[in-house]
């Protein structure tokens, strides 16, 4: 008897944290919080793991609140698409006011975890969490623009990792956002180039001319091209403390023409299989990218 009702018990906190996982996109939060730590560590003169653990906990309450508050407001749209009608609320397995209390709890504990490293860092996540939920969220069944505005709560968590080091906003991670910022537009359109139907059943203006032609996969050129000038500005010594080898600054520019590459193929082909591949380098590139960027500090 005891052993059923361990396994009962087993099975229902399983289902609670599957639940979790898909309301706050961990996958994605996860990805958001290696951006903040690698920020933390090109920031931090001397590494706090307490620092760290705090700014990966309200790092992952403040990406989970915004994924939770998105759902709850695009819950009857998400019904119509394939990619999202099995998410916990259109599915009925979650309820809204669960879901709201689980957004607001998350707000909460992530805006004071990150009080607690400075007041810019808590600030900074509670203006990502706004411009994600009140703006960009709304503007998507608006305005291709919508994309433009979601960049800059999307480009933060780069920045907000050195600002929770040194508690200051300058130059440096200005250019850690701008990095972060630029890339979202070739991210984004190629995964909406992938998706341009199912995002239509649910009335989403994701592409920048809402078409899949040409003058899509141009911008999609322009802005990866942007993206990786800016990825190798610090070489040059005019970004204050951040700073980039010259051997560091090769490896980062030969991964963006990577995915410069499959950019240039999108425009060639315009075919759902090479938005693919352009998605997956956009991938690889950001998260690599930080990877060099840590490594060429420390070495």
């Amino acid at each position: 008897m005891k052993t059923a009702v361990g396994t009962a018990k087993q099975r229902t906190l399983t289902l609670l944290f599957s639940e979790f996982t898909e309301i706050t996109k961990a996958r994605l939060a996860v990805s958001v919080v290696f951006s903040a730590l690698a920020g933390y560590l090109l920031g931090a003169d001397q590494i706090s793991l307490v620092s760290l653990s705090l700014l990966a906990f309200g790092g992952y309450c403040m990406v989970g609140a915004s994924n939770a508050y998105n759902q709850v407001i695009e819950r009857d749209l998400d019904a119509l698409m394939k990619r999202t009608r099995n998410r916990p609320i259109p599915s009925g397995r979650m309820s809204v006011n669960s879901a709201m209390t689980l957004a607001i709890t998350l707000t909460v504990l992530g805006v004071f975890s990150l009080y607690l490293l400075n007041p810019k860092t808590s600030m900074f996540g509670a203006i990502s969490i706004f411009l994600y939920t009140s703006v960009y969220t709304p503007l998507k069944t608006k305005t291709p623009l919508a994309v433009f505005v979601g960049a800059f709560p999307g480009a933060i968590p780069f920045m907000l990792g050195w600002v929770a080091a040194t508690n200051e906003f300058g130059i440096e991670p200005g250019t850690l956002f701008m990095i972060q910022f630029f890339w979202q537009f070739p991210h984004f359109w190629a995964l909406g180039w992938m998706l341009d139907d199912d995002y239509k059943k649910g009335g989403f203006k994701m592409l920048p001319t809402g078409k899949k032609d040409s003058g899509t996969a141009l911008q999609i050129i322009m802005y990866t091209i942007w993206m990786l000038v800016i990825s190798v500005i610090p070489v040059f010594g005019i970004t204050g403390k951040l700073q980039l080898s010259i051997p560091a600054a090769v490896i980062v520019f030969l991964m963006g023409l990577v995915m410069l590459r499959f950019a240039f193929a999108l425009y060639i082909k315009r075919d759902n299989a090479t938005a693919r591949k352009l998605m997956l380098a956009s991938v690889s590139y950001i998260s690599l990218m930080q990877i060099v960027y840590v490594v060429d500090k420390f070495i």
